[in-house]
């Protein structure tokens, strides 16, 4: 049994089309005691917004038939009402059919909007009693916080079908990391962060998208969690945007309570001449100012081509060394 360590590089001045092997650094250690999970199918639901290109749904199941898993559509996961897969009862239907069929892995097709309309009406303990993976990215960070919130149960951040497995080209690194974490072969995510703050902790990993942990705040959907590791990304957000959200969390008296505060990407913006100069790096100066919790950047999760799959509600380390940072997600025993 192998279990594997990433290091996917940063981003910024890499292009991972070209990198040889996408920095794969395998390092193998054998752990007897552990087995391995083998989920070989998935379920796919719409449970936000309406899938645009149904041949995009085809390509991603080709593309996940290669990486070993068998796949079945929901039957409303195409389906469309106003900017929604369906309307709100369709969509709670779906989640329900999810609990109920064979597949243990649930990954939603895509983002967008439409988690926070059925909250209140997701039967949370049947969601974590039907022991299926979830996993979906960023309007699904909704659905991971609910359920941690209402039960302690773990599902996962990750890619979705149509923005990750559909698209012309895909990338390695974030097949590879998803494929890896499902069959829980991974054990330590390693990736570049220069300039991070020195931190070696412990916690329960929680977060995801900005924008969606902002609005639950003061919802019964919202973690409560103390020494966490909490994780961040959002997209099409200016800066102060940002900022004013990171604001909301700290007047709230949530980053505080945090061992540390992992940053992802923030993409997709815009400065104005009037910023004079203040940028996403203002803010993590402010952040740093404004909390006495260690910062993390360079975590290869958001709107972007590599992105990592993270356990949220599972209990992991995180530690920096030479502007390299280390999240493990499973240590030996």
């Amino acid at each position: 049994m192998h279990t594997h360590e990433h290091a996917p590089g940063n981003e910024h001045g890499h292009d991972h089309a070209d990198q040889s092997a996408h920095d794969h650094d395998h390092s193998h250690h054998h752990d007897h005691g552990h087995v391995h999970r083998n989920p070989e199918s998935i379920y796919l639901i719409s449970p936000s917004s309406a899938v645009a290109d149904p041949a995009a749904v085809d390509l991603a199941r080709e593309r996940l038939r290669g990486l070993g898993f068998r796949t079945t559509v929901d039957r409303t996961a195409l389906a469309v009402h106003e900017r929604f897969a369906g309307t709100d009862r369709q969509r709670l239907a779906a989640i329900q059919r999810a609990l109920r069929q064979k597949a243990p892995i649930v990954m939603a097709t895509r983002g967008g909007y439409g988690l926070s309309r059925l909250l209140h009406q997701i039967d949370w303990q049947a969601v974590a009693d039907s022991g299926k993976i979830f996993v979906g990215h960023s309007d699904f960070t909704a659905f991971n916080l609910a359920l941690l919130a209402r039960t302690g149960a773990v599902s996962y951040t990750g890619p979705s079908a149509v923005p990750d497995f559909g698209q012309k080209s895909m990338d390695d690194l974030t097949a590879d990391l998803f494929a890896e974490v499902m069959r829980d072969e991974l054990e330590i995510l390693s990736f570049e962060s220069p300039d991070s703050d020195r931190v070696d902790a412990r916690g329960v990993l929680w977060g995801g998208n900005l924008a969606m942990l902002a609005t639950l705040l003061g919802t019964p959907f919202f973690p409560q969690i103390d020494g966490g590791i909490l994780f961040l990304e959002d997209v099409g957000e200016h800066p102060y945007r940002i900022e004013r959200m990171l604001t909301q969390l700290l007047h709230a008296g949530v980053l505080e309570r945090q061992n540390a505060i992992v940053l992802g990407r923030f993409t997709e913006y815009r400065t104005a001449t009037h910023d004079n100069g203040y940028d996403l790096d203002s803010v993590v100066k402010w952040l740093r100012g404004a909390c006495r919790v260690p910062v993390v950047t360079g975590l290869p999760y958001g709107h972007v081509r590599v992105k990592a799959t993270l356990p949220v509600g599972a209990p992991v380390g995180i530690a920096t060394e030479k502007d390299m940072a280390y999240l493990v997600l499973r240590e030996h025993h």
